[in-house]
């Protein structure tokens, strides 16, 4: 955590920024069009959920898990913001910056699963209602997508979108009701396992843990790429590449050579 808010502090300087909260605990999930708190809002809340009215029963089914001797898991989901196209790499398997983030959100414990933006929705959709459509280019060089279905991410690479990270949690799996055990000795059946006490969900404190892993794996990639001795040089670096890649192919003063990685990457 401590890491992870320095490398806060490095990216917001960038104009990088990312916050985590509960999509889920225990099978009930928010309402994306019933988010009415702000970002502080929700950070204060219970359960560090945008959704009031999901949240409200997200805490029953912790309560009711407590009266059951049982715990429940959930999914956290981290987002960020500002990030440039072209971090990671369509090319190399260990750049690219979904398996790098994968990785970073996986090693946390109780994670049993990671997905970025739809994730394992887009499975059960046709392709047209999946692929995000591009709809061309803004004035200063963004491109405009008509979604975010993949959740920042093209072949790899970072597509100027907002960056969208879930991670599923399991149901730790210290019950207040233990389940039958074993001794470790002599591999027999343990009469009476032992207890010794445990919250009934941690989604809520996993989803902070993996926005600090994810602020971590995006500082690495950004100093791959821009470099720097100092945080003014990787500003400066940041910044003359954004307006280089804003510029369309071809345009006086272009460096057509540093956008070709950004132009090629696809999942294809």
């Amino acid at each position: 955590m401590a890491a992870g808010g320095v490398a806060r502090a490095f990216l917001r300087d960038l104009g990088i920024d990312a916050w985590s909260f509960t999509a889920e605990v225990g099978g009930v999930a928010m309402d994306r069009a019933a988010c009415t708190r702000t970002r502080e809002e929700a950070e204060e809340s219970p359960l560090r959920c945008p959704d009031p009215a999901a949240e409200a029963r997200m805490i029953a089914r912790i309560d009711e898990a407590r009266g059951r001797g049982d715990t429940v898991g959930g999914v956290f989901e981290v987002v960020v913001h500002g990030l440039p196209i072209g971090l990671g790499s369509h090319v190399h398997w260990d750049r690219r910056l979904d398996g790098a983030l994968a990785a970073a959100v996986a090693s946390i414990q109780s994670v049993k699963g990671v997905e970025f933006g739809l994730g394992f929705e887009q499975t059960r959709r046709f392709g047209s209602e999946v692929h995000d459509v591009i709809e061309g280019r803004e004035p200063d060089g963004t491109w405009v997508h008509r979604s975010n279905n993949a959740g920042g991410l093209t072949g790899g690479i970072t597509n100027g979108e907002p960056l969208i990270v879930r991670g599923a949690v399991k149901p730790i799996s210290t019950p207040a009701r233990p389940l039958p055990s074993a001794a470790l000795i002599s591999g027999e059946p343990a009469e009476k396992p032992h207890y010794e006490g445990s919250d009934i969900s941690v989604v809520p404190a996993a989803g902070v843990i993996g926005e600090a892993m994810v602020l971590l794996t995006v500082a690495d990639f950004v100093l791959e790429k821009f470099g720097g001795d100092t945080l003014d040089e990787t500003a400066d670096n940041l910044r003359r590449y954004r307006e280089r890649i804003a510029r369309p192919p071809g345009d006086a003063g272009a460096d057509d050579g540093a956008g070709s990685e950004v132009g090629s990457g696809g999942d294809d």
